[in-house]
């Protein structure tokens, strides 16, 4: 159980559900309904998908390009921290004109659920945990980020615009955290001799 939850808050933190809201109210609004649940739904099934699909692949590409977890969380908590500076100081995350029937896969459900963040904190939790503790923490992340979704009117007129910015904030700002002790653990890792996968 514990080995769970070390991986469900990295990922809670990499998810980020409390950014996605403020683009899934702006990509969303005007739809009716019904539209909405769909949309929802389809977000959460590609985020899913794509995810899962990149854990089981993602162990044999380190294997075949012979990339050491080391190498890895060097780099994966460099993207980590990059992706959340970034987001700390962008205003607003850019949207363009979507098509209503594929928004909730793209960009509801990838980048934005399942992007770069998710992706590479899941490769380097699958080598200090294992692939189905990783997949289920991320499958439960998901679940909660639909389930905000679904709640996004009355979240929205709860905290309103700035509370929703403020929460996304300080939650980039922890990943961003992250990101500096996945770096700082790579380091160590290399120095001590590295790990190969």
């Amino acid at each position: 159980m514990k080995s769970f939850w070390l991986c469900f808050v990295p990922l809670f933190v990499a998810v980020n559900a409390m950014g996605v809201l403020p683009v899934f109210i702006n990509l969303t609004e005007g739809v009716e309904k019904k539209q909405v649940r769909k949309i929802i739904l389809q977000s959460m099934v590609t985020a899913l998908v794509v995810a899962i699909a990149f854990i089981a692949v993602g162990m044999w590409i380190f294997r075949f390009l012979n990339i050491t977890v080391a190498d890895f969380m060097i780099a994966g908590g460099t993207l980590l921290f990059i992706i959340s500076i970034r987001d700390i100081l962008v205003a607003e995350k850019k949207t363009s004109m979507v098509d209503q029937d594929s928004v909730g896969a793209v960009p509801i459900g990838v980048p934005l659920i399942t992007g770069p963040a998710v992706l590479a904190t899941s490769l380097i939790l699958i080598s200090e945990h294992s692939a189905v503790m990783t997949s289920l923490a991320l499958a439960a992340n998901i679940l909660i980020a639909g389930g905000m979704l679904f709640m996004a009117p009355f979240i929205n007129r709860v905290l309103g615009k700035t509370g929703s910015k403020t929460i996304s904030k300080i939650i980039s700002l922890l990943l961003a955290a992250i990101g500096v002790m996945i770096v700082r653990r790579g380091i160590a890792m290399f120095i001590a001799g590295g790990i190969q996968v």
